[in-house]
């Protein structure tokens, strides 16, 4: 069976493709300065006091539900105020479905010639996974190679901070990271690595302790020269994990 069904509908693999070719080719940061916003973003960041306030009503309630569900007394003095307090912080888990790129740039991009590689590493990084809401913790090594101009250096690490605080896998964490960096500021190529740990490989399923998942997103000069690529996950310390 082929993708239409000959009244001019779009059905299962095409619809898929269609979509991920819709992704591919919008551009990392809306015209509102947003990055790969989500679906519920806009409504999020235009809503009311009032609505905020539902809206953390009804996270508190699913949380309520929640321990009633696990066989908890969700009314007993250490739990009381633990839907209240859960949904507080899954608005700071989630706050950079809300963040702007440009405000978090804020203007420090510098015209300067230097054309040599810029490096920021061990970056913490803290996020939620998608698949079972649980954190997986990290490091970040962020590099790239200007071309005339430069970016703050604490900007590259607040990037960073917006995408992981959204429900992430690691990979489009990592890629995304790359990709708003190079739309940003237009360098020669940018090269991202991230080692973390997940709490769903830790605590469930396989548990096993000591795992470490890697993973990187090279553009630009970093992807068409080995040399290059080579020096940065030398300099980052993650060469060791790589058949460069």
């Amino acid at each position: 069976m082929n993708g239409n069904d000959g009244h001019g509908a779009v059905t299962g693999d095409q619809g898929a493709g269609n979509q991920l070719e819709s992704v591919k080719n919008t551009p990392m940061i809306s015209a509102n300065g947003l990055a790969w916003p989500g679906m519920g973003t806009q409504e999020r960041l235009q809503e009311s006091s009032d609505a905020a306030a539902a809206r953390l009503d009804k996270i508190q309630n699913a949380a309520q539900t929640i321990l009633e569900c696990v066989g908890e007394d969700a009314n007993r003095p250490g739990l009381l105020n633990t839907p209240k307090r859960f949904a507080q912080a899954m608005m700071v888990f989630t706050e950079g479905y809300g963040q702007n790129v440009w405000d978090i740039v804020n203007g420090a991009i510098f015209p300067e010639n230097h054309n040599e590689m810029v490096i920021v590493k061990d970056i913490d990084i803290s996020s939620l996974c998608e698949h079972h809401l649980v954190p997986f913790t990290g490091k970040m090594h962020i590099g790239y190679i200007p071309h005339h101009s430069v970016i703050g250096l604490s900007k590259l690490a607040r990037i960073a901070d917006m995408f992981s605080r959204r429900l992430q896998v690691q990979e489009r964490l990592t890629k995304q990271v790359a990709d708003t960096i190079m739309e940003v500021l237009q360098p020669q190529g940018v090269a991202v690595v991230m080692e973390s740990t997940h709490m769903c490989m830790v605590t469930r399923g396989v548990q096993k302790q000591a795992s470490l998942t890697i993973t990187s997103c090279v553009l630009g000069c970093f992807k068409a020269d080995e040399k290059t690529r080579s020096e940065f996950l030398s300099l980052v310390g993650a060469r060791r994990h790589y058949n460069t």
